[in-house]
């Protein structure tokens, strides 16, 4: 019976601490793999084996774990004794359907109580391919692996190994909420931080009935698409135009762009105090439009009451757009909507606001109540993977 044998990295690293970062990613690829034929999961010397049912779906588990952080790489295995004999009869077997012209073995020794050592046992089993094939040997560029695994008890082998995304597994470095602007940038900045252990919980601001729907919509869409790799998402939808307005009525015009994303920031901290979050999460990379200068930075910055994390500020825009691409978010990111951030948005917005000058245009605003009109009109959506759909709640 095949099973998929999963490695992991950067866990093997953890000391005393990895059997919590194992438990999490076992859990995480139990939510991933729902419903596709996993029957249970065993730890084998810094491996995982999952074991298959009849029913199991391969395809389906394969699109799946692709999106598991802590995954090192992966592959579907099968499994023989402790005998040489036995392992050749089944490579070459596992063989016999494929096609190609070089290979080479890759052969992996946990258990050393073994008799041969990984050398010996790659080249025996590489002596019996070249016997059966008419194909050569290349241990630089091969066109097909042969991976083998002697573990205390049996060999595993396979022919196919997947990569996966490595990184720490979701759930493992506590909560933050990400500001998911609808654009480039913030998708990939979240997506950095689910890498390295991080529960997301998004916040989007919008604009209807100013403007349209369109920014909300895709918001709700890049957070489900990034709940493939948390498995349960939730969303803030935060009316923003009426709290634009009293800014406009009340602020300097070339202090509005610092003065919003202050207001988004303190009623993103609130959210995050819902959720139990520790820290904020932007897409903001130093320079790129006017108000992610380093002295707009500060000065939005000192309004908030958690840490601001942006994975991204020394990032140019070729670079994020890239990443976006391999995510998957870019098509969802580049659809066109209204951005809130254009409403009301000033001919010359300053580019070096001071933080006194913010402050006096802040003492004519009622940001306490501003704040509090954004948090009870929020919004929350929820998404779910595997299973499509989300819903308000």
């Amino acid at each position: 019976m095949p099973c998929v044998m999963v490695h992991y990295s950067e866990i093997g690293l953890k000391g005393k601490n990895q059997p919590l970062f194992l438990r999490r990613l076992e859990g995480n690829i139990r939510k991933a793999t729902a419903g596709a034929g996993v029957r249970w999961i065993e730890a084998r010397s810094g491996r995982l084996v999952l074991h298959l049912g009849d029913a199991a779906d391969w395809g389906v588990i394969r699109e799946r774990l692709q999106w598991v952080f802590g995954i090192a790489n992966y592959s579907l295995a099968l499994r023989v004794g402790l005998d040489l004999g036995a392992l050749k009869a089944g490579v070459l077997a596992a063989l016999k359907p494929l096609t190609f012209q070089s290979f080479k073995v890759s052969t992996r020794r946990a258990y050393k109580q073994f008799p041969m050592n990984s050398e010996e046992v790659n080249r025996e089993l590489g002596a019996a391919i070249l016997e059966d094939r008419l194909a050569r040997v290349d241990l630089e560029r091969p066109e097909l692996t042969v991976h083998v695994e002697v573990l205390p008890r049996d060999i595993y082998y396979s022919v196919q190994r997947e990569p996966g995304p490595g990184g720490l597994p979701v759930g493992v470095s506590g909560r933050v909420v990400a500001l998911l602007s609808g654009g480039i940038d913030s998708p990939v900045a979240a997506s950095r931080l689910l890498k390295r252990g991080c529960l997301v919980t998004f916040v989007h601001f919008h604009s209807v009935p100013y403007l349209d729907g369109a920014s909300r919509d895709k918001a709700a869409d890049l957070a489900r698409l990034l709940s493939r790799y948390q498995y349960e998402s939730r969303l803030f939808q935060v009316p923003f135009g009426e709290i634009q307005r009293e800014v406009v009525a009340g602020a300097p015009p070339p202090l509005r762009i610092v003065l919003y994303r202050r207001l988004m920031g303190r009623i993103a901290a609130g959210i995050a105090g819902q959720v139990q979050a520790k820290a904020l999460v932007t897409g903001e990379s130093l320079g790129q439009v006017a108000s992610q200068t380093l002295d707009n930075l500060a000065v939005i910055e000192e309004a908030m009451s958690l840490p601001i994390l942006r994975p991204l500020i020394g990032c140019d825009k070729e670079e994020i757009v890239q990443e976006a691409r391999r995510l998957g978010t870019y098509e969802i990111s580049i659809r066109p909507d209204q951005d809130c951030c254009r409403f009301f948005v000033p001919r010359h917005p300053a580019t070096f606001s001071s933080l006194e000058e913010v402050r006096a245009a802040e003492a004519n605003l009622a940001v306490a109540r501003l704040v509090q009109m954004g948090l009870d009109q929020a919004e929350a959506q929820t998404f779910t993977y595997p299973e499509a759909g989300g819903g308000e709640t």
